[in-house]
């Protein structure tokens, strides 16, 4: 079963996370060739100050 994490800054609001879901889980179903209840997504949700990038933090 596929295990898939996403890691972002935190935000996004469920109606995007929903569309996502659902654009990866047919994505997994088409070309993985997997039933879409073997698809797992965890969502991580990450604070601006906690996420660094080009040496700097974001927030």
């Amino acid at each position: 079963m596929p295990m898939i994490t996403v890691e972002w800054l935190e935000g996004r609001t469920p109606q995007q996370k929903t569309a996502l879901t659902d654009a990866i889980t047919k994505a997994f179903v088409e070309l993985a060739k997997v039933q879409s209840e073997q698809v797992w997504i965890v969502f991580k949700d990450v604070k601006r100050s906690d996420w660094a990038m080009a040496g700097k933090l974001l927030g």
